[in-house]
């Protein structure tokens, strides 16, 4: 159960919890709050985010909303301060204080994740991070959760806030949340009885300082686990464990060849199987069990998508290809001539390092949006590219100059902010130009 103290430490009844972000995770935690007795600050800066329902919801529960910019005397006394995951941790420190006021405390900054979790009545917790493969691994270990006969609760960076479970009263057997560094950056006492690092590359350099920030933030998800927990990592990983020094049982996860028949694609997907299964035993899944679930398994929308099939010539949606890392398993996942989609807002990696294997598999390159510097400076001279304003031309020009037996794939490896709200709404557009086609 969440202790009597919120955060942390012994706040007097009444204490101020300053929430940033009227998303669904920051309106989650706005109500737990109120639930608990404190006194809720809901900052937003863009006034249209909150609907009028949600506005007089929270405002006839005693929350204060206060819309625009934010201002350090906002968090003025403030025992509690819950951060929109976009926000680095970094800057909102010093922007807190940033006009010399003095506290009567330092405020703790606490994930929604958390805060949540503080109020947990003792459920057992298997939490998922890595850069690449995340939302796959956590939605195969529930699937084989469920085969064995548990109820189970997916959720955390996933979809579903962990607040709105703690608020809901439901009970399942194991709680599964897909995890991110903002998340884990601001987790002090989290402890899920198995966390997996699935794997680490360069990613979100544009809100940690350095890879080392965000490798150490990755790591905290075993931060208080102790010998009677579990911790499933990518084998890669090995010597990063020695230098963070994990507690825990550990266990390395490689491909053996155990789920064969499944309707993922790629290598990399058998080793998500492979972790989830390694997961999930901990719980007392059989292996019989695990392999009729990923046997069942349909690839999640914008991972690696098969989406039709035209004269011959496959589509295939990886809109949540947004690193070079995750570009490279795209390709190395598709065994036929590729045609490829790239371009979006580049977040960091080397382009470069990917040309032998662009060299292989892609007979041409059809860029869109932002970032054509930075793929045609790569890729200069090795395949054909060209370069469009917006996506549909640029599918239908390699749907002209495809022949029978190719894959449209698109794999942007980049995040889609430059022309869309986020990467599902980049991956439906792709659905609806392919539906389009002839």
């Amino acid at each position: 159960m969440m202790p009597e103290n919120i955060c942390g430490r012994r706040p007097h009844p009444g204490d101020l919890a300053v929430v940033m972000g009227a998303g669904r995770s920051g309106i989650a935690a706005t109500h737990l709050l109120l639930a608990r007795g404190a006194r809720v600050r809901l900052l937003e800066r863009e006034a249209a985010v909150i609907s009028d329902k949600v506005r007089g919801q929270l405002h006839g529960l005693g929350a204060e909303i206060i819309t625009g910019e934010h201002k350090p005397e906002h968090f003025e006394n403030a025992a509690l301060v819950v951060p929109s995951p976009g926000i680095p941790v970094s800057k909102l420190e010093s922007f807190i204080n940033a006009d010399g006021r003095v506290n009567a405390r330092e405020p703790e900054i606490v994930a929604e994740m958390e805060l949540a979790w503080r109020c947990l009545a003792g459920e057992p917790v298997l939490a998922v991070t890595g850069t690449n493969g995340k939302t796959t691994t956590a939605s195969l270990a529930a699937a084989m959760l469920q085969a064995q006969g548990y109820t189970v609760f997916l959720g955390g960076n996933i979809g579903t806030p962990l607040s709105e479970y703690v608020l809901s009263g439901r009970k399942a057997d194991v709680l599964i949340l897909e995890v991110s560094s903002f998340q884990l950056q601001t987790c002090s006492t989290f402890c899920p009885r198995v966390g997996m690092l699935l794997n680490i590359s360069s990613n979100h350099l544009d809100y940690h300082q350095d890879m080392r920030e965000y490798t150490e933030a990755k790591f905290r998800i075993f931060r208080c686990q102790d010998e009677s927990d579990l911790a499933v990592l990518g084998a890669e990983l090995r010597p990063l464990s020695r230098t963070f020094r994990l507690k825990a049982r550990q266990v390395y996860v490689e491909n053996m060849d155990r789920f064969s028949q499944s309707r993922l694609l790629g290598a990399h997907n058998k080793l998500n199987m492979e972790a989830a299964w390694q997961a999930c035993r901990f719980f007392g899944v059989s292996e019989d069990k695990a392999l009729k679930a990923a046997a069942d398994f349909e690839p999640l929308p914008h991972r690696l998508e098969t989406i039709g099939e035209r004269k011959g010539v496959m589509y295939v949606n990886d809109s949540k290809c947004t690193t070079v890392t995750a570009l490279h398993v795209a390709l190395r996942a598709v065994e036929h001539p590729v045609r490829l989609l790239c371009g979006g807002k580049y977040k960091g990696g080397d382009l470069a390092a990917l040309r032998d294997i662009v060299k292989k598999r892609v007979a041409e390159v059809a860029l869109f949006g932002a970032s054509r510097d930075k793929f045609e400076k790569a890729w200069q001279g090795l395949v054909p590219i060209t370069w469009h304003e917006k996506l549909e031309p640029a599918v239908r020009l390699l749907s002209a100059h495809a022949q029978k037996g190719d894959v449209v794939l698109l794999a942007p490896g980049t995040s889609s902010f430059d022309l869309y709200a986020n990467y599902m709404a980049r991956g439906d557009d792709f659905k609806r130009i392919v539906e389009m086609l002839p």
